[in-house]
């Protein structure tokens, strides 16, 4: 990941499958500052697309950056929310 960005809180959803990361993250994201960041920790696959989609639609987050890296042998899907309202 080229950007850095001062995360307001680390959310670990590891595990857990659609839809509970993003009901998770939606509650999490709703008790930041405006401005503040939430980093997701995922392994669901499908969580790329999820937060994505969530982001076009919900008129407080902006998502701003996405990455996948391995660790353990496992791959971790990060998403980083910024609440923007």
């Amino acid at each position: 990941m080229s950007e850095t960005f001062d995360v307001t809180q680390e959310l670990d959803v590891r595990g857990l499958n659609c839809p509970m990361p993003l009901v998770k993250s939606r509650k999490a994201v709703n008790a930041l500052p405006v401005g503040g960041v939430l980093k997701v920790v995922a392994t669901d696959r499908g969580s790329v697309k999820d937060f994505q989609a969530w982001a076009k639609t919900a008129k407080n987050i902006e998502l701003v950056a996405q990455e996948e890296t391995e660790q353990d042998g496992q791959t971790l899907y990060i998403h980083y929310l910024k609440r923007t309202s």
